[in-house]
């Protein structure tokens, strides 16, 4: 597991991964994985993961990812487009990588999986955030 000492300190301040299960493994030079056992909590009255939780995996991987280059990126927009449902005790591994970087943006591009099954595809925009200013 390696992860940058930046975005490791963003995981210890993020009480949000331990409340939706959501497991950090890699976050290094554009690349994060991130892993989300499906609870049943998680499902809806189809019994399928209801979406927000498949976001909320992809957002993180795609934060870390976003972060692990560009330290202090923040959501400027994101999007997902949903392949299949996915279900109680399935693993769900959201791959994320910069697809492109300048100065001040990122866009990430991250792939949700389960087994061998795309579950969904998530597109997101990072911009750094601001320092506040003293005075």
């Amino acid at each position: 597991m390696t992860i940058t000492p930046f975005v490791r300190g963003l995981m210890a301040e993020d009480p949000s991964l331990g409340a939706l299960g959501i497991t950090v493994l890699e976050a290094i030079e554009g690349h994060a994985v991130a892993t989300l056992t499906v609870q049943p909590q998680m499902v809806n009255g189809h019994g399928i993961t209801q979406g927000g939780y498949v976001f909320a995996l992809a957002d993180a991987a795609f934060a870390f990812a976003a972060n692990s280059v560009l330290e202090g990126a923040a959501t400027t927009d994101a999007q997902i487009t949903y392949l299949s449902p996915s279900r109680v005790g399935e693993v769900l591994v959201a791959d994320a990588g910069v697809y492109f970087r300048d100065g001040r943006r990122v866009v990430v591009d991250v792939l949700v999986r389960s087994a061998h099954r795309e579950v969904a595809l998530f597109r997101g925009t990072g911009r750094a955030l601001r320092t506040p200013s003293t005075g």
